[in-house]
């Protein structure tokens, strides 16, 4: 499995939110949004960028203004619409939802795999007290181990005693 193209993935995933994040602060010129991406080790191009707010503006979640610039063309500076802001509100939601539940996975005390668990196990294998569903392995009744409960059943010939 490639590593890049699950990091890209996921890194897909948010980049819409990010941007809106962004813009949501006030209005946001592009380079200053790949500027600010890029402060948070969030690697964005132009040719990414670009595509995604026209896309946004389309959806009617952006609006953009033309601004006159002392050294070169106009800049275009974007917001949220009404109906961005509200869009942005249920993506901070959903957002703020999944990390909660990523963070509970990721650093669960569960049954899993861990280190802790495994020890709990075998504890508890170790300090077993027999039962009369359970009973302690003997010679007469043999027992499987714990990963199979069933007892076993022994196919031999049966030994005398001369």
């Amino acid at each position: 499995m490639n590593i890049e193209n699950t990091q890209s993935q996921m890194r897909k995933g948010v980049l819409e939110f990010c941007i809106l994040s962004i813009i949501q602060r006030g209005e946001a010129y592009p380079s200053d949004i790949i500027e600010e991406m890029k402060k948070s080790n969030l690697q964005l191009l132009e040719g990414t960028l670009y595509p995604l707010l026209t896309r946004l503006k389309n959806a009617d979640l952006l609006n953009y203004r033309w601004v006159e610039s002392s050294g070169g063309p106009p800049r275009k500076y974007f917001s949220l619409t009404e109906k961005g802001t509200a869009f942005y509100q249920l993506l901070e939601n959903t957002w703020r939802e999944m990390a909660d539940g990523v963070e509970r996975v990721i650093n669960s005390q569960g049954r899993g795999n861990s280190e802790e668990g495994i020890v709990k196990s075998e504890e508890l294998i170790q300090n077993r007290q027999p039962t009369p569903d359970n009973p302690e392995p003997t010679p007469d009744n043999p027992q499987l181990t714990t990963d199979n409960p069933k007892p076993t059943t022994d196919n031999s010939q049966p030994t005398t005693n001369n």
